[in-house]
């Protein structure tokens, strides 16, 4: 049970893509932490002796949603000695032993909680070690502490020497092992199953290798069928026309990154018979090669061939954005935390680069990091708005996010299922914060 409380004469930013806002207004939260009553100030009644919260002058947003966070890391960049080929299989061994599963509990709690802080309370993991958010979303869930929702997909699913393989992966290299490997990550109580389509920037060892396609449509449909079985949405890295459509044609029920458009993927995307809810939606990470292509390797230290990849996936990108907007594909927003140059405290950064490099707007992009995916999660019966009967996630800030995103920087107040964080906090990076503010 939480305590009920009144946020009054505060400004409420729907989140619509219209950039609605409605002045004046009371939210009233009771004690399940369930939105009561929202309207405006002089026709609601505070209930005698409920706490009140005076928002004269500020802004009351809905919580934030990010589609795409992976949890491992905190995103500072890796020393390069980590990064190597040779480096690979020594830190895997790590990072899947007793010591390596203890760090990584303590980080994903201390990263949930990070996100939190900055107005994100709501995070789909999408590539974990093992089953470590699993245990925080259940240790949130049992009341230890104060977390976002988190939906959690255990590790990816990818082939042979495919992205994420073997860090963040179960590997299968036909369709029945693939599916296997869904029936295992169900058991563990997984609510997000992830493909790796196609090869990724990070960890290419040659140039083209991002976006090459690596499963098989046939392997996708195993994976998508057993897990839309279970009610489970599929999410796909794909960074390709050809690995997209293969992903598209399997059921996958969102794209992760994305590329530009031929009609058949337009087409596969607004009406997806295979899909769980018969429509497909694009999960855009600008953060993931922005900071890549932007900075100077000497400050990213990656090396020529991820910088290489790093240049052509943003281009494709960009252009699936355009593409996007062109054919009205849903739109959502997912950070790809934990990578380098993407901290857990920047999840305004990412709806910042989508506004302006994407060519959203700052209402589009703020619609898509509510709204927009609440729906694409099936979660907008309890989440995503400021709605009697939907959960108090809110965040109350001193600007209109709509006017300056970075006002997020610095949330006055943050409510996740009603519980109230009076002071967020994060530990910042100031080098890497600089360094992002240079563009």
């Amino acid at each position: 049970m939480t305590t009920p409380f009144a946020l009054t004469h505060v400004t409420i930013v729907t989140g619509d893509r219209a950039g609605t806002t409605q002045p004046d207004q009371t939210v009233l939260v009771d004690s399940t932490g369930t939105i009561a009553q929202v309207g405006p100030s002089a026709e609601i009644r505070v209930p005698s002796g409920q706490r009140v919260i005076n928002g004269t002058g500020q802004f009351l947003a809905p919580g934030l949603i990010n589609a795409h966070a992976h949890l491992f890391a905190d995103g500072k960049p890796l020393p390069a000695v980590l990064t190597s080929e040779s480096a690979e299989k020594l830190v895997s061994t790590f990072m899947h032993s007793p010591f390596g599963h203890r760090m990584l509990r303590k980080r994903t709690r201390t990263n949930v909680v990070t996100q939190l802080h900055s107005g994100v309370t709501t995070i789909r993991s999408l590539g974990d070690v093992a089953y470590e958010v699993v245990e925080t979303r259940d240790a949130i869930e049992r009341g230890e502490y104060v977390g976002p929702r988190l939906i959690a997909s255990g590790p990816l699913m990818a082939i042979s020497g495919g992205h994420g393989a073997p860090q963040i992966a179960l590997i299968s290299d036909d369709p029945w092992t693939a599916r296997r490997n869904v029936r295992i990550n169900l058991r563990k109580g997984v609510t997000a199953i992830k493909i790796a389509a196609t090869g990724g920037v990070t960890d290419a060892r040659a140039i083209g290798e991002a976006g090459r396609p690596q499963m098989t449509e046939e392997e996708m449909t195993a994976i998508c069928d057993e897990a839309h079985n279970a009610g489970i949405l599929v999410a796909a890295h794909a960074q390709s026309p050809q690995g997209i459509t293969a992903a598209l044609r399997a059921g996958v029920d969102t794209i992760e990154h994305g590329s530009h458009m031929t009609d058949e993927m337009v087409e596969l995307f607004r009406d997806n018979p295979r899909s769980l809810h018969g429509s497909s939606a694009l999960i855009p990470t600008l953060q993931a090669c922005l900071p890549l292509v932007k900075l100077d390797q000497s400050v990213t230290g990656v090396d020529d061939i991820v910088r290489a990849n790093a240049e052509m996936i943003l281009d494709e990108m960009l252009q699936g954005i355009r593409d996007a907007l062109a054919g009205e594909i849903a739109i959502g927003m997912g950070t790809d935390s934990a990578l380098t140059y993407v901290t857990h405290y920047n999840t305004w950064r990412e709806i910042d680069y989508v506004a302006r490099h994407g060519g959203l707007g700052n209402a589009h992009a703020f619609h898509a990091a509510t709204q927009a995916n609440a729906r694409i999660l099936g979660i907008d019966g309890v989440t995503g708005s400021i709605e009697a009967g939907k959960s108090a996630d809110l965040v109350l800030l001193g600007e209109n996010p709509l006017d300056n995103l970075r006002t997020f920087d610095q949330p006055r107040l943050v409510a996740v299922r009603g519980e109230l964080i009076e002071q967020p906090t994060v530990t910042r990076f100031p080098e890497i914060d600089e360094k992002l503010d240079s563009f």
